[in-house]
């Protein structure tokens, strides 16, 4: 996905959101780059200022390095066990474990586990096709 598109989310005008209403979305690329295994996201809320998603990652996805140059995101895995690669450090996430995708920072990861994560992206932007 390039750059120079205009890859900004829309905020929502609720200030609520029941399950019900959320759509989990396949993604088959993020920033371009294919993926390799089952990912999915679900938009909770977008605001002026940021996008929150509840991520989804089959045991063995291969989130392939890639580099987000517009955004920062933070995240938390809610369940299962992953490893992150963020620069040049490594890391095991678990469940509770919280992490960071600084702009410009080249980062991808491997599900050991199915897992669930929660991710915020500020400014809001879409990065996943």
């Amino acid at each position: 996905m390039s750059e120079s598109t205009d890859r900004s989310l829309q905020p929502l005008d609720a200030v609520h959101r029941h399950p019900d209403e959320l759509i989990e979305e396949t993604v088959r690329a993020i920033e371009g780059v294919v993926q390799q295994g089952h990912l999915s996201v679900e938009v909770l809320m977008v605001t002026e200022e940021m996008v929150m998603m509840k991520i989804r990652r089959g045991k063995g996805l291969i989130d392939p390095s890639h580099v987000h140059e517009d955004h920062e995101s933070v995240a938390t895995l809610i369940s299962g066990r992953m490893r992150n690669y963020i620069g040049d450090e490594e890391f095991i996430s678990e469940a509770g474990s919280v992490w960071r995708h600084p702009p410009g920072v080249v980062h991808s990861s491997e599900a050991l586990e199915d897992c669930v994560q929660i991710e915020v992206k500020t400014p809001a932007r879409k990065t996943w096709a």
